[in-house]
């Protein structure tokens, strides 16, 4: 029997072997920081035992999917807690999630924030036992009459749900067992690092005409320095969160009347529109052209696009003379429109189209995040017309596009290749042309990159940049996509140099991803402070009294005049108090200003960084903002 590891060894054994086994012939370190293993692709517990030829990873905490089963396991321990506790409350589910786990539960009494320390106390406990985790799989009948006898009508309704020929597996760790597929980790003693965090309401099966359920959220690692590191950036988080500082920075709002729809503020106005100058200016360097297509088109384009029948529950419907109408949700059927409006030839291609359109997607309320999750937004799309020959280079063309932004703003990133989803249009034939593509470009880049199976666009398969912020959070933004199947359904057309009719492949592509959102990732990532560049107010004027108002008003048209943005604070209040206030708005340099400074024609200048830099002339200021604004 012939064991191949992702390493691209290979261990031979004549008889059947665990998961776990194997990983105590490589080391006795690997073997203490297993977690899972996945086996020809599927993720098995390290219990497993193997019998034929395989290809196995050993999967640890670093790895996802070892993170997903500690953090799995972490959450049966909480649910055994509940159940010592309250003995009475229904089990629901318990998955791991991304930074952690949930667990959702019908208690039978009110469950507060204040008994989250009870039951977190209780788990210590439960992992000091060092209680082993077996699995064990019943006939569909008689994993029902388990939960029945146990009461857990919740388990009993998704055991309704599986076929009826499935062996079904359940987990027991002492007294405590749940119905899941696993996988987990030996016993409860590894997990010892954890933290309940917030309660939530939920529905059951996430479905409002269900019952609300109560879902405790919670975190776990294999070190308690990693957990202490983990909410240390958390409450660092919290600090940085973009709606407190949006509102404290005068930058954006949300209204009552206009939930998901961001109201923009005049310094957020100034924040976006850098964005968006920047985003023109690099775009116009790269040959692309701009364009604008309308908000809202007929019921024919968007089923011609194919999001009527894959799309219709993000959008936003209307009628019009009796005609069905949508706002758009997504540029590209218009930008094709712009394209097929004239003919083309081979000689033109590619062509790029850029457009910085506002587009409506319905989110559920209960998703809506500031700037991070809006039902409008600002995506500034580009869509690339070119030939088969032409997708390597323009995929490389974009992917360094992307780098350049990225590196601008200090981000770190990483990459992911999607593939075809289940719900995909077009042939097998143009997928593996286009995902091919797609690598070919990357691989030539020496661009590292994770395949991410099934993820792709209905139409076509992507590339994500997952940026990295200051704290170490990661952000979606980026993508390309390689697009087949719309320039098809448009019967979009360039005539070759043979003088036939031939089809287009497309590529669309974003940077900033939601310009929103991008400025909320901004905000965060800076805490507030911007670069030089950036800043909605570089420099702010500080008279000591009125009596230096005219001197004040006249620097700072001198200022503007070389167009670095000013303004004065010509409030009634102590120096003292003014300096403490352009502080908190994050300003990067403050000019201080009284009976001296009007006399000399100097300015005392403050930096946001340094602190006092001393009396300094007017060219001499102006020549350190624009040099730190580059």
């Amino acid at each position: 029997m012939k064991i191949h590891l992702k390493d691209g060894s290979t261990r031979n054994y004549e008889n059947p072997v665990s998961v776990l086994e194997i990983a105590k012939d490589i080391s006795e370190g690997l073997a203490r920081a297993a977690c899972a293993g996945e086996v020809n692709g599927t993720v098995v517990d390290i219990r497993y035992k193997i019998s034929d030829d395989c290809s196995l990873s050993i999967l640890t905490f670093d790895d996802d999917k070892g993170k997903s089963a500690f953090r799995h396991t972490t959450s049966h321990i909480l649910a055994q807690a509940v159940k010592r506790l309250y003995p009475d409350t229904k089990l629901a589910i318990g998955p791991s999630i991304e930074d952690g786990f949930y667990y959702d539960f019908e208690f039978d009494k009110p469950f507060t924030n204040d008994d989250l320390q009870a039951v977190e106390n209780e788990m210590k406990k439960i992992a000091k036992e060092n209680l082993e985790i077996k699995r064990f799989t019943l006939k569909r009948d008689n994993a029902k009459a388990l939960m029945k006898e146990r009461g857990e009508n919740y388990k009993v309704e998704l055991i309704e749900d599986l076929p009826e020929s499935e062996e079904i597996s359940f987990y027991e760790q002492g007294e405590f067992v749940d119905l899941c597929a696993g996988p987990h980790l030996l016993n409860t003693k590894n997990v010892k690092a954890f933290k309940l965090t917030t309660i939530a309401g939920a529905y059951w099966r996430g479905s409002e005409k269900n019952k609300m359920l109560t879902r405790i959220y919670g975190t776990s690692f294999p070190k308690s320095s990693e957990l202490e590191e983990y909410l240390s950036r958390i409450e660092e988080a919290k600090k940085r969160d973009h709606r407190k500082l949006g509102k404290e920075l005068g930058l954006f709002t949300i209204m009552d009347e206009g939930p998901g729809f961001p109201f923009f503020l005049p310094k957020g106005m100034i924040l976006k529109n850098i964005l968006i100058d920047y985003w023109r200016k690099i775009h116009e360097r790269e040959g692309y052209v701009e364009i604008s297509t309308p908000m809202m088109l007929n019921r024919n384009l968007w089923e011609t696009s194919g999001h009527w029948d894959h799309y219709k529950a993000n959008m936003y419907t209307t009628k019009i003379d009796e005609e069905d109408f949508a706002i758009k949700p997504m540029n590209c059927p218009g930008g094709l429109l712009i394209y097929k409006s004239v003919p083309h030839s081979y000689k033109e291609l590619p062509i790029r189209m850029g457009e910085l359109g506002l587009v409506h997607r319905h989110e559920k309320s209960g998703a809506l995040h500031g700037l991070m999750r809006v039902r409008c937004f600002t995506q500034d799309d580009a869509h690339i017309y070119m030939t088969k020959e032409q997708i390597t280079d323009e995929i490389k063309r974009v992917v360094r596009l992307i780098d350049e932004v990225y590196s601008k703003f200090g981000f770190k990133y990483h990459v992911e290749l999607s593939t075809k989803p289940e719900n995909s249009i077009g042939s097998d034939e143009d997928w593996e042309v286009a995902t091919n593509g797609l690598k070919k470009a990357l691989d030539e880049l020496q661009m590292p990159y994770v395949i991410n199976e099934g993820d792709g666009a209905f139409y076509g398969p992507k590339i994500d940049f997952h940026l990295e912020d200051s704290i170490g959070r990661t952000w979606q933004c980026g993508t390309i996509q390689l697009d087949f199947q719309l320039p098809l359904r448009f019967e979009a057309e360039y005539i070759g140099a043979d003088g036939e009719k031939h089809r287009p492949i497309m590529i669309h592509r974003v940077v900033f991803g939601s310009i929103e959102r991008f400025i909320g990732i901004l905000i965060e990532h800076y805490a507030g402070k911007f670069p030089v560049w950036l800043a909605p107010v570089q420099v702010k004027i500080l008279p000591i009294s009125e009596k230096f108002g005219s001197y004040s008003k006249d620097v700072m048209m001198k200022f503007k005049e070389k167009g670095i943005r000013c303004e004065m604070d010509e409030r009634d209040e102590k120096i003292g108090y003014k300096i403490r206030e352009a502080q908190l708005e994050k300003v990067p340099y403050m000019l201080i200003l009284g009976e001296k400074e009007t006399e000399s024609g100097k300015l005392s200048v403050r930096s946001r960084e340094k602190g006092d830099m001393g009396t300094l002339s007017f060219e001499e200021v102006c020549e350190i903002v624009q040099e730190s604004g580059k």
